[in-house]
């Protein structure tokens, strides 16, 4: 339902139009509109990139017509650190088809349309078109590959590899393409090509032609290397050059990474703007104010190259070499026709133009900010145009349609934009952010962000959702289960999952859990009682002591391990209560300059670390010290969680003193805050090694002043001669490479600040405080954009196979670890290295070095003075290194678990891929606990593992080492789970002042309640696949501790799943019923058309007077069996509601009030 164009579009140069009320997202309509009607190239600008990744996301979803992003480096000015292969390939295609564009759009940030380019020449010279039928000579075919940056391997890993077998047979990995292809070249004719399965060896779909591009934006062969050489020499006027850092890679012939910010010394003419490229049909549209987002951005680059300038190992290029400045931006712009935008209203003038777009009204609640159909009922019966409404995939399509039919709406299913013309209300997929209404078309359109609130639940597999980093879901998250897992059942001890079953019962459906027990014995358990059941940690899962059922040993080690667990409940209360006694210091900041700063971060922030923010910042602004752990894989974030706690700090006149366990990890900080503190006047300094005597006296004395806002160091930081004029803050930085006696004296000393502690494997004490609520938590789970899985080889010792590894990393810019855990003849290894790779630059790294000299290697080693470090264990914490991103452990066989996967951790830090290879020596040799390590630590594929791992340590190393004496015992017993419900159970009851005598009888019958009323009550299988996805939600139903909870719950199902069918809302009013007899005190129900009975516990809230009056009315009716079971007989309750309304109007009326 495209409009028609309600303004004529600029086509002369310096011709500029100004479209006013483009309120909200309603530029994305605009936008639509003018491609529609306009045939020629539209070039959008924005700010940020950002801003351009969504426009490019919503304007895709509305037009047919061609739209792409051209994305910029997505690293920082003078950057160590190269662009992502994905993105330079993307930046390549998108160049060599722009002018050829006739009719599409371009959008594009404001940074990178200042970036200067590579010449157009080039890459229409070094881009090769594969076409099957036509000639192509072996010779020249090789020769073109090495030109445009292809590399012969024997193993293609990544893309820009190549390798030939049987002289005319060309596997290849093309730049741009998410496959490998398999060329026939025969006899210089190309006979077919096809997508290839490299690890089966197997030809899949045939193409008739592939596009090769350059690999780089620039060339990258022998006379181009050669050409740079000479280039630098003239720009920089060095005569020796050996000692640049840059200079001494490239005359190696290595691409160093970073290089992309000197790639001008590799052309012999002026590079490009991006207008160079730019058809003559082109239009350009301002999506904001640019010359105030362009002046911002020339500002950071000066800063940036200002900063970096000094004493550096790489002599730097000035930003006018490549950017180009605000004024010629402008200027460029003014030589093409431009439509600026504003959500203003703008005044009666010529070129002017009010479209007059509207902000859809309020749809959620304000009150409650929850899902409301009321409101999106009153507005749809309101609104007299044509509505059309987004869902973001298929999956929110269907549960938006079904949530209509509670308003008895049915929308129109529409696949395209143009489809909804006439329609009143329309539906269809489109990731659109927010409505709007088009008052001059009639038209509105409503996204589900506008009607759902964003921290519903969702159930999407490909979406990490808000709540899934909270700790229950790591540990005890019954989702999780799989077969054969260990279990532990409140009455019947420690058993194994074995699956769900459906079981048909006087002609109803109703589920159950298998659980295995000793001499195979099977238990059915219905999901009703779900709340009964919890996973079990304590043991190594082949380890763990299944329970005979029926036996009384399981009971009489539940008794005796819960009659201590009341002690530990009582041990902590103190410890909360002393810890919240303790006074702390209240933040204030402005959130208009917090805003600004956070604006700054050049990468989109996760779901998890905007929740770990939230929760710092929650903490900080209260008057109790905090103490909080953030836990998440490393290069996930934790490091901007600390920045922007800092910045908060700051801004209140606070001190911040940043802790780190080695004088490289201090390094490494002082740089990050540097960067991220650029235009902010904060003084940051770093105290270790690497200041002097007099540098460090001097660093005191500013301390002491209040002069230095923010100081990095090591244990120096720890000096008892260090004096703060008014410290707030403390970070420490992997807290468990500091000792015992460090640790205590950080509490001794830093005891009224705030504290937060930053690690990615806590170790198991730590993560048993967090567990207990003696320390808070924050799990920081979902990856970054762009960073990939390390892929991950086992094999046995082989030279080939090394080589090629270092080789392939050194030859794309990149750093080694060596693993060789040896110190005796670790000379000899790094000698081998050297011997087998002469381009590579070794040098070695073990604890037995003085200090200072291991400090000098890894400080070389980080400034990439070398490329391959031999080393021992020693890289295992504290090595933040994101250009090393291969690493080859010698023995592998002889380390365990938990340390495997911390070395493997040292690489994979950005968003290259990363490779471990695990070097063992024969098979045969390898015993089977290390074959299973390898298994583990292969099949961790994904990231954002290190919590799981913790919690398997936890599990493997058991938990007497861990919890101490005192609490091991009880956990090794009970499971983990287990033990943390009936521990928080207990906390609770002496914070309600409750009797302090345990009762497992009234444990059991309070968690225990049978309900059985002849109705069917299941989450049937056609409405819910996924069986772990149907017993978690049976967990929740049943483990509710409030009718909110279970209104929370149907809406959270309601909203992933649809519509409830009958039996599982029968599912969830049983649920309530329970709720109500726990709060009465009766611990079985069974009713059914005809009656049946009510068993009262012996501590119940029964208004006796009301029970005697019921039974004097109707005697027949009410009959008492025994003491505690009361039998109805009732004709009045065939139905399936009336049986359980029935049944909850008795509950309230005997209830005392």
């Amino acid at each position: 339902m495209i409009n028609k164009q309600r303004y004529p579009i600029p086509k002369r140069a310096g011709d500029i139009y100004h479209l006013g009320q483009l309120v909200g997202n309603s530029c994305i309509m605009e936008y639509t509109n003018i491609i529609e009607n306009y045939f020629g190239l539209i070039l959008i600008v924005t700010s940020n990139t950002q801003d351009s990744l969504q426009l490019f996301s919503e304007i895709s979803q509305l037009t047919k017509h061609y739209v792409n992003h051209f994305p910029d480096w997505g690293i920082a000015p003078y950057s160590r650190l190269s662009p992502n292969q994905n993105i330079i390939s993307n930046r390549i295609s998108i160049l060599c088809q722009l002018s050829k564009i006739k009719h599409g759009i371009i959008i594009i940030s404001i940074k990178t349309l200042m970036q200067l380019i590579c010449p157009s020449d080039f890459l229409y010279c070094n881009t090769l078109l594969i076409r099957q039928g036509e000639k192509l000579s072996n010779n020249y075919f090789k020769n073109k590959l090495e030109k445009i940056g292809y590399k012969l391997v024997d193993h293609i890993l990544e893309p820009g590899e190549y390798n030939i077998t049987k002289s005319c047979l060309y596997d290849l990995f093309p730049i741009g393409y998410d496959r490998c292809y398999r060329i026939n070249l025969f006899n210089d004719d190309i006979h077919d090509i096809n997508e290839i399965d490299l690890k089966e060896q197997k030809l899949l779909n045939r193409v008739s032609e592939i596009n090769l591009f350059p690999k780089h934006e620039f060339p990258t062969n022998k006379d181009a290397l050669k050409f740079f050489c000479n280039r630098w020499k003239r720009y920089f006027n060095k005569t020796n050059s050996n000692k640049d850092y840059i200079y001494q890679n490239i005359d190696m012939g290595i691409l160093p990474a970073g290089i992309e910010y000197w790639y001008p010394l590799f052309f012999d003419k002026p590079l490009f703007t991006f207008f160079d490229y730019l058809p003559l049909n082109t239009i350009i549209i301002n999506h904001s104010t640019l010359e105030k987002s362009a002046a911002n951005f020339w500002q950071n680059i000066q800063k940036f190259y200002d900063d970096n300038n000094i004493n550096s190992n790489r002599s730097l290029l000035k930003p006018t070499n490549l950017w180009i400045k605000p004024d010629c931006l402008i200027n460029k712009l003014n030589d093409w026709p431009q439509i600026k935008i504003t959500d203003k209203k703008l005044p009666k003038k010529q070129n002017n133009i009010n479209l007059g777009y509207q902000l859809l009204p309020p749809l959620i609640s304000k009150k409650d900010n929850k899902f409301s159909l009321k409101y999106l009922a009153r507005f749809i019966k309101k609104f007299n145009g044509y509505i059309i409404l987004f869902a973001k995939n298929k999956i929110y399509q269907t549960k938006i349609q079904k949530l209509l039919e509670y308003i008895e709406l049915n929308p129109v299913i529409i696949n395209n934009f143009n489809e909804s013309k006439y329609k009143k209300l329309s539906l269809m997929i489109g990731n659109i952010r927010s409505g709007f209404i088009d008052t001059m078309n009639n038209k509105a359109i409503i996204c589900e962000n506008d009607i759902i609130n964003k921290n519903f639940n969702t159930w999407d597999k490909d979406e990490k959702n808000w709540n899934q980093s909270n700790l229950d879901k790591f540990i005890f998250d019954i989702e999780r289960i799989s077969h054969g897992q260990p279990v532990v059942h409140l009455e019947h001890g420690i058993g194994r999952y074995m699956g769900l079953i459906t079981i048909k019962t006087n002609n109803i459906d109703s589920e159950y859990l298998i659980l295995s027990y000793a001499d195979d014995t099977k238990l059915y358990v219905p999901v009703s009682s779900l709340h009964l059941i919890s996973c079990y940690i304590g043991y190594t899962n082949d380890n763990i002591p299944l329970h005979r059922l029926g036996s009384d040993i399981w009971l009489r080690a539940r008794q005796k391990a819960i009659e201590k667990i009341r002690d530990v409940a009582a041990e902590l209360l103190d410890i909360y209560a002393n810890r919240n006694l303790k006074c702390g210091y209240s933040f204030k900041y402005n959130k208009s300059r917090y805003q600004s700063f956070c604006s700054n971060f050049p990468f989109n922030i996760t779901l998890d670390q905007q929740k770990a923010i939230n929760e710092v910042i929650e903490d900080m602004c209260k008057p109790i010290t905090m103490d909080r752990l953030i836990c998440g894989d490393v290069g996930f974030g934790k490091t901007e969680v600390a920045i922007r706690a800092s910045f908060i700090a700051v801004e209140d006149k606070k001190q911040v003193a940043i802790l780190v366990p080695t004088t490289i990890l201090a390094q490494q900080y002082y740089e990050n805050f540097k960067n991220r503190f650029n235009n902010w006047s904060v003084k940051i300094e770093m105290l270790s090694d690497f200041r002097t005597d007099k540098e460090q006296k001097s660093i005191l004395e500013q301390t002491k002043k209040g002069a230095i806002n923010i100081l990095i160091g090591t244990h120096k930081i720890l000096n008892k001669n260090i004096k703060w004029k008014n410290l707030g803050l403390l970070i420490v930085d992997e807290e468990h490479r500091f000792g015992v006696c460090q640790k205590e004296y950080i509490k001794a000393i830093y005891s009224d600040i705030d504290i937060i502690t930053l690690t990615a494997t806590p170790i198991p004490r730590t993560l048993h405080m967090a567990i207990t609520g003696m320390r808070d938590i924050s799990i920081i789970a979902t990856p970054p954009e762009y960073r990939l899985p390390v892929k991950t080889f086992v094999s046995e010792f082989n030279s080939e196979i090394i080589r090629e590894a270092i080789l392939r990393e050194i030859l794309r810019g990149g750093q080694v670890y060596y693993l060789h855990n040896k110190v005796s003849d670790i000379e000899k290894i790094a000698n081998y290295i050297s011997k087998l790779i002469p381009e590579a630059r070794v040098t070695i790294a073990h604890g037995q070095m003085p200090e200072s000299d291991l400090e000098q290697v890894m400080n070389d080693f980080c400034c990439q003075y070398f490329n391959v470090l031999v080393c021992t264990t020693i890289i295992e914490n504290g090595m933040d290194i994101p250009n090393a991103n291969t690493i080859i452990i010698d023995r592998a066989d002889r380390l365990g678990l938990a340390q495997l996967y911390q070395l493997r951790g040292r690489v994979g830090r950005s968003h290259y891929q990363a490779y471990a290879w695990l070097l063992i020596p024969s098979q045969k040799f390898i015993t089977n606990r290390a074959t299973k390590r390898f298994e583990v630590i292969s099949s961790l594929k994904e990231l954002g593992t290190g919590f799981t791992l913790a919690i398997s340590d936890l599990e493997i190393r058991g938990s007497g080492e861990v919890l101490g004496e005192k609490q091991s015992g009880q956990v090794e017993i009970l499971g983990l789970s287990l033990y943390m419900e009936l521990l928080e159970n207990y906390i609770h009851d002496i914070k309600s002042n409750k009797s302090s005598s345990i009762s497992i009888e009234d444990l059991v019958n309070n968690k225990n309640i049978e309900i059985e009323l002849q109705i069917p009550a299941i989450i049937p299988e056609y409405f819910i696949k996924n069986a772990n996805t149907r017993l978690s939600l049976y967990k929740k139903i049943a483990t509710a501790t409030s009718e909110y909870n279970l209104q929370e719950l149907q809406n959270e199902m309601i909203n992933n799943f649809g519509l409830l069918p009958d039996a599982t809302i029968n599912l969830l009013k049983i649920a309530s019923i329970r709720l109500q007899a726990r709060q009465l005190g009766l611990c079985k129900i069974k009713v059914n058309d005809t009656g049946g009975y009510f068993d009262f516990s012996l501590k119940n809230k029964v208004d006796l007077i009301k029970l005697v009056n019921l039974i004097q009315k109707e005697p027949d009716k009410w009959k008492f069996d025994g003491n505690t079971k009361l039998r109805v007989y009732c004709n009045e309750i065939k139905s399936q509601n009336s049986r359980i309304e029935w049944i909850k109007n008795f509950i309230t009326y005997l209830l005392i009030v």
